[in-house]
């Protein structure tokens, strides 16, 4: 069996693979049948969680996009610093939004514009933010000039965020909740949004890179993991995400279940704020309580990595990290009780959950757990309704860069600092490592960042993951996508 083999495509230089086999259920429509793990509840807004929804379903597409960490061309064919806070990208000529308007310097600043005034402001432009405006966006002639308030050596690779992708105008009826249902740039047409169950999508005849080679899309939201492998098996999908992994070594050939090494972390965060986490002591006991569990070889059966810290194997600079002091666990008093939540859409996180409760409780500790999905337990983060919650984030979806990433989740005024982290040391390393252009230097600035994070326990990392993709037999190019952007491509296909 033939496992994914890279590709670059041209302009976007996306990873895409080829996957062989004979099977998979073809109906002769030659439509490829779809399965996401995560329920929209905002119609695929870009503005949010489900922004990579539509990226992945081949509709939306940004200025740039991201390979091992570099920005390379899509909507935007090249880029120049012009001063310290002023970038011009020039923008790709001939190419048209899905409801036929051209794609103009006019249409990007208007996107950009409105992504930038978002509320919650973008995570690709969190740590902007807290500086002044994010950015300000102008036309000028077949370019648009972005400024931002401090200099930003890493514009071009935020700009790939699928928070910041381009909309025809059309797409604006509801400022808040912008709809890409006939308004994207990528090979397939979104015609219809079923609510959370599902999404239409038709072949792009006026792709600007390349021929579209299925007909079109039928996307499922399927949240119950079981049941986008069950499609797989039954030859009723052909491509589904997110394989759990107690469902995986019963898919067998010819379909498959392709591993992609991510820069995803499965980590507990403790809410710094929360009063039972008050005392570093009892933070470092919950720590030392769910270290020894093996998260990597028991509840993932190996098809992930244990974690040595944020950055994992997919993120091979952070090999050199510094060594990092640990506060020695304390005494935990009796009836201390921990509200640990976490969500249902990635079928493993329960089942983490469940371990992490056992072993705080045979640490000392009380444990209520809740399990919801995604989207209720995203509006009760950072609220302080639990104590600590088990999430599986990735590093490089927002912009590639570490400083970036580490500003938004653990940053004071970070937009998405569930662990409600804040400390002075930290933002003031996130600082000089966001004033650097080197890309070594922001690494090093960002690993500095993050032993002080760990440090406080504010987040203890548990387990690396592996993007687990189940592929119906003949079924080809298929992104093989560490970023978890790209997924259906122009030349995804079944024979």
């Amino acid at each position: 069996m033939k496992r994914l083999v890279p590709v670059l495509l041209a302009a976007a230089l996306l990873l895409a693979g080829c996957f062989s086999g004979g099977g998979g259920g073809d109906d002769g429509s030659g439509r490829l049948r779809v399965g996401l793990s995560f329920p929209p509840t905002a119609g695929l807004s870009p503005y949010g969680n489900e922004a990579t929804l539509a990226t992945r379903l081949g509709v939306t597409e940004s200025l740039t996009t991201l390979v091992a960490g570099e920005p390379q061309p899509v909507l935007a064919t090249a880029w120049t610093q012009t001063a310290p806070t002023t970038w011009r990208f020039t923008i790709r000529p001939g190419v048209t939004f899905h409801d036929g308007s051209p794609v103009t310097p006019a249409a990007v600043a208007n996107s950009l514009t409105r992504a930038a005034a978002a509320t919650p402001v973008p995570r690709a432009l969190s740590a902007l933010k807290k500086a002044g405006t994010p950015l300000t966006v102008a036309p000028d002639q077949d370019a648009v000039v972005v400024t931002t308030p401090v200099p930003d050596p890493v514009l071009p690779a935020r700009l790939a965020s699928p928070e910041l992708v381009v909309l025809a105008g059309g797409a604006y009826a509801d400022p808040t909740r912008p709809s890409p249902v006939r308004a994207g740039t990528g090979p397939f047409v979104l015609t219809a949004v079923q609510g959370s169950t599902g999404a239409t999508l038709d072949r792009n005849p006026s792709y600007w890179r390349s021929p579209v080679t299925a007909p079109g899309i039928d996307a499922r939201f399927l949240a119950d993991g079981a049941a986008r492998a069950n499609g797989i098996r039954a030859g009723e999908l052909d491509v589904a995400e997110a394989i759990p992994v107690s469902q995986a070594a019963s898919i067998a050939a010819p379909a498959q279940v392709v591993g992609v090494p991510l820069p995803r972390s499965v980590s507990l965060y403790l809410d710094q704020q929360a009063p039972v986490f008050a005392d570093p002591g009892v933070r470092a006991a919950v720590r030392q309580a769910v270290r020894p569990l093996d998260v990597a070889g028991t509840i993932f059966e190996g098809r992930a990595d244990p974690a040595s810290g944020l950055f994992g194997p997919a993120s091979p600079w952070a090999a050199s990290r510094p060594p990092r002091t640990e506060t020695p666990a304390g005494a935990v008093p009796p009836g201390t009780r921990i509200r640990l939540a976490t969500y249902s859409d990635r079928a493993e996180l329960p089942e983490v959950a469940t371990a992490d409760a056992d072993a705080l409780r045979r640490a000392g500790f009380t444990v209520d757990v809740t399990v919801l999905d995604s989207s209720a337990l995203e509006a009760q983060l950072g609220t302080g309704a639990y104590d600590a919650v088990i999430i599986s984030r990735s590093q490089q979806l927002d912009t590639g860069d570490p400083v970036s990433y580490l500003a938004s989740d653990f940053g004071c005024a970070g937009s998405y600092n569930w662990a409600r982290y804040c400390d002075p040391a930290t933002d003031a390393l996130l600082a000089q490592g966001g004033a650097m252009t080197d890309v070594n230097a922001r690494r090093q600035a960002a690993l500095q960042a993050e032993a002080r994070v760990l440090a406080a326990d504010a987040v203890v990392p548990q387990v690396t993951e592996r993007a687990r993709i189940g592929v119906a037999g003949g079924v080809t190019g298929v992104a093989e996508d560490p970023n978890e952007q790209a997924l259906i491509t122009a030349t995804t296909a079944r024979s």
